[in-house]
């Protein structure tokens, strides 16, 4: 694309590093509260950086796709990336390091995110090249709408619908019923079956900040700026009766971060495209392979914990040997080795940027 947008880049970057520092601690037992999820209502920093991904994703599904003649072939590409994406994420649920390499059935995780952007990439770009944006805003509102009808007012089992977890909850009770022992946790899965249909709408309105930003419209920090800060109010209007959470992925949690990622992206978008500050490179780098890194990242990250070092695994030991002190509080140790990892990973980044290697999935 000519004239490239930079802040896309950079934020694409930005979140896949985030995504992989929150995702390797050196230890889950001591993490500092703005790095862990919420643990049900309510909204983190780092409950942010999935949401920020899947509406990166719209964005350049907005790019890639606006100008585009559609036919078989587009129809072709799009269904073998979401089977790659799903592929992948299966994968990383059933891998093991031992033989058979595999886990026993019953104990694959079918949900994931990988296949969850894969599948919000398939209908998102689906929706994008069969209708006009007032169309796929109609959708998004109806599906987003929709949505909070379904879980507040459909009874489960003949018992007044929860939006707690409990069994009773209708997107908890769905991915028990579809998933059975495939599940993340017991009673629900994160990236469920019912909450992978508003989590779209996040990508929807992704493909809505992408045309804006491919059009001619002037003074388009500031309309961003108006967009996250609408979309922001409107969500924490709405956590009032449907709260703001991610793991069952509410309407609520849809508009709130969407509205940061609009507010965060106007600033990068201002500072680099419209003042032309050049900075966050190493960040573009990250954001060229993306996928790549974070499958590699949570590759290895199974692999170091299923190579046992004496009673604990190698990630264990490394994280005991070399970054546990006395002078250190576990906190910090736990995050010095997330920021470690997050080092080597921009390090690789910017080695295949510079070898102008990219791994399309």
């Amino acid at each position: 694309m000519s004239n490239r947008i930079q802040s896309i880049d950079i934020f694409r970057g930005m979140t896949i590093v985030l995504m992989i520092l929150v995702n390797t601690p050196g230890t889950w037992a001591a993490v500092y509260p703005p790095f862990r999820h919420a643990k049900w209502h309510g909204i983190t920093p780092t409950d942010l950086v999935f949401p920020f991904f899947l509406f990166i994703v719209g964005t350049s599904i907005a790019f890639a796709y606006k100008n585009r003649v559609i036919n078989a072939g587009t129809y072709k590409k799009i269904t073998i990336r979401t089977l790659k994406l799903i592929g992948l994420g299966l994968f990383l649920g059933a891998f093991l390091i031992s033989f058979p390499f595999i886990k026993d059935f019953e104990n694959i995780r079918f949900p994931g995110v990988l296949q969850r952007i894969g599948v919000v990439f398939f209908f998102a770009s689906i929706l994008f090249i069969n209708f006009n944006w007032k169309t796929l805003l109609g959708i998004c509102v109806t599906l987003l709408i929709g949505y909070w009808l379904m879980m507040v007012f459909i009874p489960v089992n003949g018992v007044e619908s929860t939006l707690e977890r409990a069994p009773n909850n209708l997107a908890n009770w769905l991915d028990v019923q579809i998933f059975g022992s495939h599940n993340y946790k017991v009673d629900y899965d994160p990236e469920g079956f019912l909450s992978t249909i508003p989590s779209i709408c996040s990508s929807l309105l992704g493909i809505f900040t992408g045309l804006l930003l491919t059009s001619k419209q002037e003074k388009k920090a500031t309309l961003l700026m108006g967009i996250g800060g609408s979309l922001l109010i409107i969500g924490h209007l709405w956590d009032i009766v449907f709260p703001i959470n991610k793991a069952l992925w509410t309407s609520s949690f849809v508009l709130v971060t969407a509205g940061w990622a609009n507010l965060i992206l106007a600033l990068i978008y201002y500072l680099s495209d419209v003042k032309g500050i050049q900075f966050g490179s190493i960040f573009r780098y990250a954001g060229a392979n993306a996928i790549t890194l974070y499958f590699l990242s949570s590759f290895i990250s199974k692999i170091m914990g299923q190579i046992k070092v004496g009673d604990t695994s190698l990630h264990g030991w490394i994280f005991n040997q070399v970054y546990v002190h006395d002078f250190l509080s576990l906190q910090l140790s736990s995050l010095l080795y997330g920021l470690t990892v997050v080092a080597f990973y921009t390090l690789l980044a910017y080695i295949l940027f510079r070898r102008k290697i990219f791994f399309k999935v």
